[in-house]
């Protein structure tokens, strides 16, 4: 069965196009970036995980905001 997790380009990737997402909403997540340790567990296959990091009250409104808008929107 072909393994489908995630690369460590692939987060990375995904990462970047988030923050680029993000940024059209005037919206930084400072401390977004991949979780490099969730590549190094021992369970298959590897999670491939974003971190999404700690932001302030107005960052969380903002994309609060900017999502609600986009779901108003479909």
């Amino acid at each position: 069965m072909p393994d489908h997790s995630p690369t460590a380009y692939d987060v990375t990737l995904c990462v970047e196009n988030l923050r680029a997402a993000l940024a059209l909403h005037d919206i930084t997540l400072p401390s977004l970036r991949s979780d490099l340790p969730s590549f190094a567990g021992r369970y298959a296959p590897p999670a491939g995980l974003v971190a999404l990091g700690n932001c302030n009250t107005a960052t969380a409104h903002a994309l609060a905001t900017a999502l609600r808008k986009t779901a108003a929107e479909r």
